[in-house]
């Protein structure tokens, strides 16, 4: 999935000259933590967190302290091409809250943590209402489709599929799947030489 349809294109800037107190009222009015600093012309020229700025409101009270001050001028960013998972590894890799999404030294979006965990949730379907079958393949072949398979054959859809390994049973398949009655399905399968070791209704 690419971060364009993630990120938040309704954005709240500010000026470099911009003061750090006027910053600060942005971050609370909108109940945000990223602030982009853009030129008049729209270029995009930085980023500043609601850190940076606690970090200075009180000598900004005393001294002429302004948002060019404490900016990042080089922050990371992605382009709105660049996949969600892309997006995920940086914000992990770095320890931040959001990347500005610039194309052409323009902004056009942000995409922040909670951004990419609502993608996440999403691409699991463990918000609609869902079964999970764990099942350990039986080594040939084709057992992954011959899987697939049965699922299908017994009423079932696959929302996602997910690869855990265990000490015990090597490789892990977790299907999640549309809510169905698993019963006849789990003994097909243990029939046919693939090992259910858990599942959730």
């Amino acid at each position: 999935m690419r971060v364009e349809r993630r990120m938040t294109r309704d954005l709240v800037s500010v000026s470099r000259k911009s003061s750090i107190q006027e910053a600060i009222q942005l971050m609370k009015k909108f109940s945000i933590r990223h602030l982009p600093v853009l030129e008049e012309d729209g270029e995009f020229v930085g980023f500043v967190t609601e850190s940076d700025l606690r970090g200075v409101l009180i000598p900004s009270m005393v001294e002429t302290i302004t948002v060019e001050d404490v900016m990042i001028s080089e922050p990371i960013t992605v382009t709105s091409t660049d996949s969600v998972e892309k997006a995920a590894i940086l914000l992990y890799r770095h320890k931040i809250g959001g990347l500005p999404v610039v194309d052409d030294n323009r902004l056009v979006g942000i995409i922040t943590v909670a951004d990419v965990l609502e993608s996440f949730i999403e691409f699991v379907g463990v918000l609609e209402a869902s079964s999970r079958l764990d099942v350990v393949l039986k080594r040939e072949p084709g057992a992954f489709e011959e899987v697939t398979r049965f699922i299908r054959e017994y009423g079932g859809r696959v929302i996602s599929v997910g690869v855990t390994l265990n000490t015990q049973h090597g490789e892990i398949h977790s299907f999640r799947l549309k809510r169905a009655d698993l019963n006849p399905l789990i003994s097909r399968l243990n029939e046919e030489g693939h090992q259910v070791i858990g599942w959730e209704d």
